[in-house]
């Protein structure tokens, strides 16, 4: 157990509700008798740094100038960690000056908010909210102990990630300039300053955008996901070498000779020549088969004070490659033997036989094509604020990635710690760092900023901490850039690490349309090739995005696909125990439950979850279906805590499954071998030939060989009605492969039913849901009901006499009519959008009541509700009973969370009411699903169960179609101009 780790589980230990000092000295005595002094350590060259801390806060910036470096402390905290996690820091309040931009201001002057603001307890909507905020710098300090055996040593400071500038000082004396990466490790050579015995070691970290902006935005550092922490984390410690050791190897794989080509830093302190031997030995792990590299010596001498060496390292023809299914790698030890020297000094790499190459459009892993089926992690951390260190922790968020069917993760405007690579390597996932930054807001690039210099030495630091790590395949500069002269800027930054280090490949930035394509990249990740683009605005699974990178000549991978809202899981509040805490999910509940939808919560979550999936699953079937692409980088598969609260994963943010969508039935239309069917539709009707082109995208391991397809289709009831095979045929590794056409005639069916068909390859699954409906209903009678478009007189008169009315409101609807409906979800989040529709996160309603009869149906938004949904107007129930639920209920965005209805029935006067404001009257012939629910809505209310269980007022119907809406004002002075509303000056 990490050090880190002990001191959480000895927090966690302490009885809860004990007094607060009591609780510190246990804390205090558990620390002296379970934690090891500094001096302790298994590896006799490591002194771990791991405990107690003097501590201060330097609010006004004033330490330097007062020489805290000679001071005490008499505050402490423990490293590694973050402020926050030792409560260290102010309490947010309205007043905080937040590293993030907030683009929808109305929570700070908005009366809906007012309860939300208060001290204390506010409630912020953009992000998850901290237990304490601190932006500015802070000292840490410490007595260390050299022994006597380390005095001729070269002894080096690691902090592996501090966030995020740092300054060291040894006793009263300065250890060289300060150092700003916040993606590798900072390493101070303290040699000189370290004598035998005791000294005092301090450390000033400082978070602020100071002298290099990578953007508030950037999440190496914003408050929307892992936050601006202040603090040291991973590990901490003093390691000492002798004075001539090896300090760094960096390993070129030759797939191609069996070899792998190792680059040795020699240095030397003795102040004399030295020589001796270099011996290399390197064994498999993490695969099935064993594989020991022979032994390879070679002479060295180095004259001076450093040696670059190299050597060709044959591992033979027993030689295993590295991928995400093999992800086979090598553990190469160098052994340095100095003549006359009796100590020696060894170093130890883990590197995969791989080359990841771009081939014409395509990427190629080892000369095979390969897929980028593409998550993005955001550096969301809410228990901790930072990213972990440790290698499981990152082995369980691959593993759930490859469980999903994706092989891929692009790491948006950060790079994570070497434990990321490492358990990458071992899962097999290609990741794309990124030199931890987003330089738009407020910054830009080629314009002569330090950021210019910055992003050039990060992208140094990256690769020489983590350039060796088989998984580590791409890189990009950051996210989305500004700047007029970006794209000579990114040309150079380009061209530069081509020829540098040639293990991976490059691309300027990750991009939008809107943004410059910088022609020297290796490959292009930009979002033109994304969303649905149905044909005539008809859900169907005909298209692909081959328009749009067919005038592309490298790989492009489509950026940021997806962002399909969810509603929130408010039983995930209680899971933020950590630094963290979910205020943003009490106050959409708070909402929820005010506006009377109290505990209505779980089934919108599922609902639009179910809705959200089907979204996923259409985006990423399309970009399998584009021929010649390169891939797709989801947002996200899991959820982003921050911008306005952006809920747009099928899990959580804590990488887990929500209830609505399984790891496995999401891997059937994600995966490596994926069938596909080219439907021109997913209604139809009694008088068509339904008809399916089915295909198949395969970039498994390997071509299949003697391959027969097979597809079914099931009525509702699971009964099979149809089913057959494809001529048997070899696979290569390619997409679009056709299998053969599907062909069923409806006539057959003469109820209104879901329909599904099921293509079958090689044991990987694929299906589609469509449904049919008579082309020639029978009409149910309507002499007892009274039809109408608006709330009329004699619709009231016929109500108050008892009667039955039916209102197609349609168009005439007042109150809720600015609430845009589409059949898509919200994309990203209403907020950080400042409203730009669609409103809504698809529908709920009862299935099994009888209104729906004769309409099949889910309880969430499925493709038969394309027509009937999609730019139709809502109604806003606000003045309804509590209680009252509709039979079909728009879910609103919980920034909001109005109470809405599509549909809904009511006790009017004597009589009874059925509204619907979705358009069940106007060419029918051309509309089946939307003529099938009038029909089942209209036969329902001539039976016996149509009896509505709510009494409305009729004032209040009429409010529904007199009633105006408040404008709603999302203005902000911070809004870049691609978000600010249309209400802004």
């Amino acid at each position: 157990m990490s050090e880190h780790k002990k001191m959480k589980f000895l927090n966690q230990s302490i009885v809860p509700g004990m007094n607060e000092i009591l609780k510190r000295s246990i804390y205090l005595f558990l620390v002296v008798f379970m934690l090891p002094g500094c001096s302790q350590n298994n590896d006799p060259n490591l002194i771990s740094l791991s405990g107690e801390w003097q501590f201060k806060m330097d609010t006004l910036d004033v330490g330097v100038s007062e020489e805290w470096f000679a001071r005490d402390f008499e505050d402490s905290i423990r490293l590694p960690g973050s402020m926050m996690e030792y409560d260290k820091g102010f309490e947010p309040t309205l007043e905080t000056q937040w590293t993030g931009s907030i683009y929808d201001s109305s929570f700070y002057y908005d009366n809906r908010y007012e309860e939300y603001r208060q001290k204390h307890d506010i409630k912020f909507p953009f992000w998850l909210t901290p237990s304490k905020h601190y932006v500015g710098a802070a000292w840490y300090s410490r007595e260390i102990t050299i022994p006597e055996r380390l005095s001729n040593n070269k002894i080096e400071l690691n902090l592996e990630r501090p966030h995020w500038e740092t300054t060291v000082w040894v006793d009263n004396m300065k250890a060289g300039p300060a150092q700003r990466s916040l993606s590798t490790p900072h390493k101070y050579d303290l040699t000189k300053f370290l004598s035998p015995g005791t000294h005092r070691l301090t450390i000033r970290v400082d978070n602020r955008l100071n002298e290099v902006n990578v953007g508030p935005d950037s999440h190496s550092l914003t408050d929307h996901t892992q936050g601006n922490w202040n603090g040291i984390v991973g590990d901490l410690e003093l390691k000492a070498s002798p004075p001539v050791h090896i300090a760094d190897i960096e390993l070129y794989p030759d797939i191609e000779n069996q070899s792998v080509r190792a680059v040795i830093d020699i240095r030397n302190m003795t102040g004399k020549a030295a020589a001796g031997e270099v011996q290399l030995s390197a064994n498999s792990f993490n695969s099935d088969k064993s594989h020991k590299v022979p032994v390879f010596t070679k002479s060295f001498r180095v004259e001076g004070d450093s040696l670059s060496m190299e050597i060709e390292y044959k591992l033979g023809e027993d030689v295993q490659f590295w991928d995400e299914f093999n992800p086979a790698l090598y553990r190469l030890t160098a052994e340095l033997y100095v003549d006359g020297i009796k100590s020696t000094h060894s170093i130890q790499e883990e590197f995969g036989m791989r080359e990841f190459t771009a081939e014409g459009t395509r990427f190629a892993v080892n000369g095979r094509p390969v897929f980028l089926r593409g998550t993005l992690d955001c550096a969301a951390f809410p228990l901790t604020g930072y990213p972990p260190t440790e290698i499981p922790e990152w082995e369980k968020i691959f593993k759930t990635v490859k469980e999903h069917g994706l092989n891929h993760v692009r790491y948006h405007s950060w790079c994570p710690p070497k434990a990321a690579f490492q358990a990458a390597d071992r899962v097999g996932i290609y990741l794309q760092p990124e030199a931890a930054s987003w330089p738009n807001h407020g910054v830009t690039v080629g314009d002569g900023q330090p950021i210019d210099d910055y992003l050039m030495e990060e992208t140094s630091r990256i690769l020489d901490a983590y350039g060796n790590h088989a998984s580590f395949v791409m890189m990009a500069a950051g996210n989305e850039p500004g700047g007029g002269n970006q794209v000579g800027y990114l040309n150079a930054y380009v061209n530069h690490w081509q020829a540098q280090d040639p293990r991976r490949l490059y691309t300027g930035a990750s991009i939008g349309m809107s943004w410059p394509i910088v022609p020297e990249s290796d490959f292009l990740v930009r979002s033109g090739p994304r969303g649905l683009k149905w044909k005539d605005g008809t859900p169907g699974t005909m298209f692909d995005h081959y328009e749009s990178i067919k005038d592309t000549d490298i790989p492009y991978v489509a950026h940021e696909n997806g962002q399909y809202n969810v509603f929130p899981d408010f039983r995930e509040i209680d899971k933020y125990t950590g630094v963290y805490k979910a205020k943003n999910f009490e106050l959409f509940r708070a909402l929820m439950e005010k506006n009377g939808m109290k505990g209505k919560g779980h089934d919108f979550m599922m609902a639009s979850g179910k809705l959200q999936s089907i979204m996923y699953k259409a985006e990423i079937e399309a970009a399998l279906r584009t021929p010649g692409f390169a891939g797709f980088q989801l947002l996200d598969l899991n959820d982003f805590p921050g911008q306005g609260t952006a809920l747009i994963g099928v899990l959580n943010t804590f990488w887990e499954e929500k209830g609505y969508i399984s790891p496995e039935e999401f891997r059937r239309f994600s995966g490596a071998t994926v069938p596909l069917a080219r439907i021109e539709k997913f209604v139809w009707e009694n008088n068509e030939t339904f008809h399916a082109s089915a295909e198949l995208s395969h970039f498994g391991p390997k071509p299949l060989d003697d391959i027969e397809a097979r597809w079914v289709i099931k009525s509702d009831n699971g009964e099979e009605v149809a089913s057959g095979s494809f001529p048997p045929r070899t696979i290569p590794l390619d997409n679009t492969i056709t299998l053969g056409t599907v062909k069923l005639n409806l006539s057959q069916f003469d109820r209104a039913q879901k329909l599904n068909l099921t293509i079958t390859v090689d044991g990987n699954a694929n299906d589609w849901d469509f449904w049919v409906y008579p082309a020639d209903p029978i009409q149910p009678g309507i002499s007892n009901i009274y039809i109408t478009d608006s709330l009329d007189t004699a619709a009231k008169n016929v109500l108050n006499e008892g009667g039955i009315v039916f209102v197609d409101a349609a168009g005439k609807v007042q109150y809720g009519k600015d609430i845009i409906q589409y059949f898509r979800p919200v994309f990203w989040n209403t907020s950080w959008f400042q409203m730009n529709p669609p409103h809504t996160l698809g529908i709920f309603l009862n299935p099994e009541h009888p209104a729906f009869n004769d309409f099949p149906t889910e309880y969430h938004s499925n493709y038969q509700w394309f027509d009937i949904l999609n730019r139709q107007q809502v109604m806003w129930l606000e003045g309804f009973p509590d209680d009252f639920e509709p039979l079909i209920q728009p879910i609103d965005t919980y920034h909001l969370n109005r109470k809405l209805g599509l549909v809904l029935e009511a006790q009017v006067g004597k009589g009874k009411l059925l509204i619907s404001s979705t358009d069940l009257t106007n060419r029918l012939d051309e509309r089946p699903a939307a003529r099938q629910l009038r029909q089942s809505l209209i036969k329902y209310m001539g039976s016996e169960n149509f009896n509505p269980e709510y009494t409305v007022e009729m004032s209040v119907i009429e409010d529904i179609f007199r009633k105006q809406s408040e404008r709603l004002n999302f203005y902000t002075n911070e809004s870049t101009d691609d978000l600010k509303p249309e209400t802004q000056n």
